[in-house]
């Protein structure tokens, strides 16, 4: 992979990456507002946030290939259903390790990976919500010097165009006449 090619991926990655790490960010503010000691908070938000920034920059370079499309949840929900718990599973251990000395889980695995995944719902709602709000202006800004951003771009474009003509038609309003200016 040459450097251009590196800088590309890496601009279409950066949204969804930024998201994840902001995500274990927060998770360590509020592991030290819970009580913990300063390094206890560190430690939660680095083991979170690196894997979350990694998995949101997998789901945006994904979307850049066309696998996951603007405006669909579907995917992202399976996708955050198995990313979300094992980035959990991270962040769990190191604590642990960090804390007593022994990776452990209080619950036990599968209770403790079945719990992460009723909750990584709640996550990949408030990812895509998120996603979809910053990476078009991202790629937007991108987009001249970056040809897989413009595609991206170009598909975000379809889908509001989408999006729009089928709220017209809801209301009964033809193509036409919002040309015209007629609203």
């Amino acid at each position: 992979m040459n450097a251009e090619h590196a800088r590309r991926l890496g601009e279409l990655a950066l949204p969804g990456f930024v998201i994840g790490v902001t995500a274990g960010l927060i998770a360590g503010g509020l592991t030290l507002t819970a009580g913990q000691s300063t390094g206890g908070a560190v430690v939660a938000a680095v083991t979170l946030g690196l894997p979350l920034g990694l998995l949101g920059g997998g789901y945006s370079l994904l979307m850049g290939k066309g696998v996951i499309k603007p405006g669909v949840f579907t995917v992202a929900g399976l996708y955050w259903l198995a990313g979300f718990p094992l980035a959990r599973l991270c962040q769990e251990a190191a604590t642990s390790a960090y804390l007593t000395g022994t990776p452990a889980l209080r619950e036990g695995l599968l209770p403790f990976l079945a719990f992460q995944g009723l909750i990584s719902l709640g996550f990949a709602i408030g990812f895509v919500w998120l996603h979809e709000r910053m990476t078009p202006r991202w790629l937007m800004r991108v987009q001249d010097r970056n040809p897989d951003a413009r595609r991206l771009f170009e598909s975000y474009v379809r889908h509001v165009e989408m999006l729009w003509r089928s709220r017209e038609r809801r209301r009964g309003r033809a193509p036409a006449a919002r040309d015209e200016g007629v609203r």
